[in-house]
């Protein structure tokens, strides 16, 4: 099973069985709005604060994929999942109802894709049958830790990304029935070019999607023709030219298979999101609304997505650090 340096190619691939979405208004005013389970019109999920209201979305989206994949909580062996806030706040608070063995996990944003590759070797490595991953964000929670407060009422630069508000979520299982397959994953290593603007986190995290890809060509022995689509997690308008350019000083045109829920997630002209999304509920409500939805159909045969990650925090960051980025790839088909 194991592929060249840093990839894993499943003999049996795990099925994703059920998919399920939570997103904030704006979000649900975006492109994806329809596509998108569950839109909450009060960002605030009726709670005293914003952290317990992403706590409310990790909850509500777990529940509806569950109830999506035609099988009950008591039956899901280990939750994998996390989010933006010190020590998982919004997951170690919004999923404890849930009484599931959980793995607290940490990978920015490219959380969501940390999550099913770790739940896609639990299940083909015969130590579950069924497992939920999930990731969430919210954007005054990330303000609030990571920026200013929302009453600052700063100016954001037109590099700055908005953090998506909402969750996704996926059942994954050994055989049976299912929306698509996961066939492989190749797992990133932290890459680190020395970007130091907070504002400006495509710019960061963009090298990392570059390394991640160019392993999992080379794994796998494939290119960009292989895939229908290559989709980043968050690297919005910024990073995906700097992909689009370091990729191509490799010999690889991704122009007409790239892609970044980022981008996808907010419309530039209308919603005054400058670069686009961001977030781990970015890349997991894309994932759970359209890119899914469209292996499903059989729209795209084949997807590598690449959730992406900052891997700053307020201390690095106040200590004069870079910010060094990370991307898993997983190697999504149509069954």
């Amino acid at each position: 099973m194991e592929k060249g340096k840093a990839s894993i190619h499943f003999e049996e691939p795990p099925f994703i069985a059920g998919m399920a979405s939570v997103a904030g208004k704006k979000e649900g005013q975006g492109p994806l709005g329809h596509l998108i389970d569950v839109i909450e019109q009060d960002d605030m999920c009726g709670k005293e604060n914003w952290e317990a209201a992403e706590s409310a979305m990790q909850k509500k989206a777990a529940q509806l994929a569950i109830k999506k994949s035609g099988t009950e909580k008591e039956k899901i062996r280990y939750l994998f999942a996390g989010d933006l806030l010190g020590q998982l706040i919004a997951t170690s608070f919004g999923t404890a109802d849930l009484e599931i063995p959980t793995f607290g996990l940490y990978g920015a944003c490219s959380t969501m894709g940390e999550a099913i590759a770790l739940g896609a070797m639990t299940v083909h490595g015969g130590y579950a049958e069924q497992v939920l991953s999930m990731a969430s964000s919210h954007f005054a929670t990330a303000e609030k830790q990571f920026r200013f407060p929302l009453a600052y009422g700063n100016q954001r630069p037109f590099s700055a990304t908005w953090t998506v508000t909402g969750c996704g979520a996926v059942v994954i299982r050994k055989g049976g029935q299912g929306i698509a397959k996961i066939t492989g994953v190749t797992v990133g290593r932290i890459v680190d070019f020395g970007a130091r603007d907070s504002m400006n986190m495509g710019a960061a995290m963009a090298p990392g999607a570059v390394h991640t890809i160019l392993q999992n060509f080379e794994d796998f022995d494939v290119d960009e023709t292989y895939y229908d689509r290559i989709i980043t997690g968050d690297l919005g308008e910024v990073g995906r030219k700097i992909v689009l350019d370091m990729m191509k000083e490799e010999g690889h045109d991704l122009e007409s298979v790239y892609m970044d829920c980022g981008i996808e997630i907010f419309d530039k002209e209308k919603q005054d999101t400058h670069a686009g999304g961001s977030g781990c509920g970015c890349s997991a409500v894309t994932l759970c609304s359209m890119i899914l939805p469209k292996i499903q159909r059989g729209e795209w045969k084949r997807v590598l997505f690449l959730p992406t990650g900052a891997l700053l925090s307020t201390v690095s960051f106040n200590e004069g650090k870079s910010i060094p980025g990370i991307a898993h790839g997983v190697m999504i088909e149509c069954i």
